[in-house]
Order: structure tokens, then C-alpha cells, then sequence
């Protein structure tokens, strides 16, 4: 709009004192825009490095989540191990326990030491798939307690159908 008054000036006949001060006017509107413009990509930078640092962060931050959710499930899989492992002595616990009418350990002289053996067979074969296979193959669990389900099934026969 100054440039349009300066150029107009001529044509029109303006005093060149006020020429002169139009001129003054737009170089200083010109250093305006040109301040108000590195003051805007300064502050743009500001903002750039403000959301690296704080993308960096948050980067940091999960990281550090995945870390700890990492060494969780390997502590969760040294449980489930360990309670599988648990479970095979107490299937035949309880399995025995439960059993009154036919309960081979109180008329077969070697039933309880066979019964114990079975938990201490099953428990140590557990633990040595576990320690194999460091507890991570879920496929393996269910194939296992199939394995221990018939396990005590034949033992069941065997010894019942010994008396």
C-alpha cells in the first residue's frame, strides 16, 4: 500500500517531504515484517526441538515399558512352569485322595511308594521339558497333561488290576 502511494506520488504531485517520509514509513514497515518473520521461524525452530525432545522422551519411555514388560513375561513363564510343574504330583494327590473305595495303597504294600514316584517322575520330567524348552512353547502344555492324564490312567489299571 506504501509502494502504491509512492508510485502515486509522482503523478499526483506530492510535497517531497512527504515523499521522503512515506519512504521512511515503508522501510520501517519493511524491517517490521522482516523481524516479525525471523521471529516466526525462530520460533518455529523453538518448537521443532521442544517436540524432538519430548518425542525423544516419550521414545525413552516406552522403551523402557517394553523392557519391563519383557522381563514380566519371562518371570510370568517361570511361574506357569513352576505350577505346571506343581500340578502333575498334585493330579495324583488328589486323584488318589479322592479314590476310597479303591484305594490300592491301603492293600498293595508298594502303593505309596509307587504313587510318590509317579509325582517325583512327573514333576522332574516337567521340570526337564521346562529347563529344555525354557517354559516358552504353550503348544507343548496341553500335549503334556494328555501325556500325564494316561500316565495315571495306566498306572490306575496297573495297580487295580494287580489285587
Amino acid at each position: 500500500m506504501l509502494q502504491a502511494l509512492l508510485r502515486g506520488s509522482e503523478k499526483y504531485q506530492v510535497e517531497l517531504e512527504l515523499q521522503r517520509s512515506f519512504r521512511d514509513v515503508l522501510d520501517h514497515a519493511i524491517r517490521v515484517v522482516d523481524r516479525a518473520d525471523s521471529f516466526r521461524a525462530i520460533l518455529q525452530n523453538a518448537l521443532t526441538v521442544h517436540s524432538t525432545l519430548v518425542n525423544q522422551r516419550q521414545n525413552d519411555e516406552m522403551r523402557h515399558m517394553s523392557e519391563t514388560s519383557l522381563a514380566q513375561n519371562e518371570q510370568v513363564k517361570k511361574i506357569s512352569s513352576w505350577a505346571a510343574i506343581l500340578f502333575a504330583p498334585a493330579l495324583v494327590g488328589t486323584a488318589d485322595g479322592m479314590n476310597f473305595d479303591f484305594m490300592p495303597e491301603l492293600h498293595w504294600t508298594f502303593g505309596y511308594p509307587i504313587a510318590l514316584g509317579e509325582m517325583v517322575f512327573l514333576g522332574v520330567a516337567r521340570y526337564v521339558v521346562f529347563e529344555k524348552k525354557s517354559g516358552c512353547d504353550p503348544r507343548s502344555r496341553p500335549t503334556a497333561l494328555r501325556a500325564q492324564i494316561f500316565a495315571l490312567s495306566v498306572r490306575r489299571s496297573l495297580v487295580c488290576g494287580s489285587q
